[in-house]
């Protein structure tokens, strides 16, 4: 399982991803000290342990070496969130918990995504939808979260007050 980039890990990650391309320490490095003063070495160090950690892939180019993200950043978040998720004591819970933070926008987004991932088609809702969203909007994703394992998702009220 993926582990959390680092502050450096993830501003060089991040440069990578922008330019989806392949990048050398340098453009790399010219671009961090727009922002902070950071040495050549540092930046190759990072990159190089970005790389024994499969995160980059690199081809060699004279001395020097292009390094090219393996995955996208939206294939990091996720698999950061299916990580933080697979340690919970209760993952239904977690879900729960998780989808109470989401603003209605992510709700929607998170609908969209399901409905992709069961392969309906994402309709586009009806005028009076997004009131309903609003007026219930974690409805949908504790139900969906029940039917999948019913026996997860804690009472209302039950919590973890007896630990």
């Amino acid at each position: 399982m993926p582990r959390r980039l680092g502050d450096l890990e993830d501003a060089v990650m991040t440069r990578v991803w922008e330019w989806n391309r392949p990048v050398t320490v340098r453009e790399v490095l010219e671009d961090l000290q727009k922002e902070r003063s950071i040495a050549y070495t540092t930046v190759m160090t990072v990159l190089d342990n970005l790389h024994q950690k499969g995160w980059v892939r690199r081809e060699a180019e004279g001395r020097a070496y292009r390094y090219e993200a393996v995955s996208t950043r939206a294939a990091y978040a996720a698999a950061l969130m299916n990580e933080a998720w697979s340690a919970s004591d209760n993952p239904a819970a977690a879900l729960v918990a998780f989808f109470g933070m989401m603003s209605p926008e992510q709700r929607h987004a998170l609908r969209d995504a399901v409905r992709m991932v069961q392969g309906d088609e994402p309709a586009e809702p009806a005028p009076a939808a997004p009131q309903a969203e609003r007026a219930e909007p974690e409805a949908a994703a504790p139900a969906e979260a029940e039917e999948a394992d019913a026996g997860e998702v804690p009472a209302a009220g039950s919590g973890d007050s007896g630990r």
